[in-house]
């Protein structure tokens, strides 16, 4: 209770101070109270604002929109206009403004001046010349023969491609053809330059170009007991033998009915000359082909089945001799 009764009185002693202090708080309250009216006024003139901003926002967009558009159109229409101004003034849009400027300066104001200035504007006509009243009509004409010399050079695009295509064609054919000789011809030459020689190794290259048509031919040539090498680091009796056989290699390849060879014996000594006979001889038994040799050499006749010959019995009087040597040794041998 004495508890209870204190409390009471520390009540009672505190009720003054905070009446004094509600007192002093009630016109703060009401300065508070005006202060979140006016908050709320200045809140509501700032929403007023945003819409009245995102409504001008969005009547911008619109016009910027609008304008874009509208920028296109004039500047698709610039272009076009620029392009006609070419294309029929033959000039520059902005050269075209300066001459119109000049020419509206050069008009005179008054009236005897425009009238000048007209009778001028006639003297330039005048000196312009006719005009073509058939221009219309040979314009057609050409045109008429545009389309024809058109038509022409689609038929001579078409003819030069068909010629091309028949070119290339025949070029296909040669190179299989000229491959499949060459290797024919290439095989004869090594067995004849080995008959030939009685050894060695020989064998015909195409050089220069991988296309056939337009490659060199290389002999590359190695005797017995000699390294491989062209023919032009040959001696000349090894040169004259190895172009034999590869005559004889290309008569084997494509034999025709005669071969003449003349003097072919010149540069060889008696032993390459018989194997030369030798060569002449297997050929004679693999071809058809008449062999004439024209020689001076004596070992050479010796192996000639017939000799034909020029002698002049009387000074000035030249006569034909023939010798069937086969013959000739059937009677000796009688």
């Amino acid at each position: 209770k004495s508890c209870s009764l204190e409390h009471t009185l520390s009540l009672r002693g505190a009720l003054p101070i905070l009446l004094d202090e509600l007192e002093a708080a009630k016109p703060r309250r009401a300065k508070s109270s005006d202060a979140l009216a006016q908050a709320e006024g200045a809140r509501a003139e700032a929403d007023r604002a945003v819409r009245a901003g995102d409504a001008a926002a969005s009547q911008a967009r619109e016009l910027r929109a609008s304008l874009s558009a509208k920028l296109e159109a004039a500047a698709e229409r610039l272009a076009e206009i620029t392009t006609q101004i070419r294309e029929t003034a033959r000039v520059e849009p902005e050269d075209l403004a300066r001459s119109l400027a000049d020419a509206a300066i050069a008009i005179p104001g008054d009236a005897g001046g425009m009238e000048a200035h007209l009778h001028n504007l006639e003297r330039q006509r005048d000196a312009i010349g006719p005009v073509n009243l058939r221009a219309e009509e040979e314009a057609a004409e050409h045109a008429t023969r545009l389309e024809t010399m058109q038509a022409e050079r689609l038929d001579l695009t078409g003819a030069i491609a068909k010629l091309r295509q028949g070119i290339d064609e025949l070029n296909g054919e040669g190179r299989e053809r000229l491959v499949a000789a060459f290797e024919v011809i290439n095989e004869h030459f090594k067995t004849l330059f080995e008959s030939l020689f009685e050894g060695g190794v020989a064998e015909l290259r195409l050089v220069e170009s991988d296309d056939p048509l337009e490659a060199g031919l290389e002999i590359y040539a190695c005797p017995p007991g000699k390294r491989m090498a062209t023919m032009s680091l040959m001696s000349g009796g090894e040169q004259a033998l190895t172009a034999a056989a590869l005559i004889f290699a290309v008569f084997l390849a494509n034999p025709a009915p005669i071969c003449v060879l003349d003097e072919v014996d010149a540069p060889l000594d008696d032993a390459n000359v018989d194997r030369f006979c030798n060569l002449l001889d297997e050929m004679r038994r693999r071809t058809q082909t008449r062999f004439i040799a024209i020689t001076h050499n004596p070992v050479t006749m010796a192996r000639m089945d017939r000799l034909f010959g020029v002698t002049m019995a009387e000074r000035g009087v030249s006569q034909l001799v023939s010798v069937d040597l086969r013959q000739a040794e059937a009677m000796a041998a009688q």
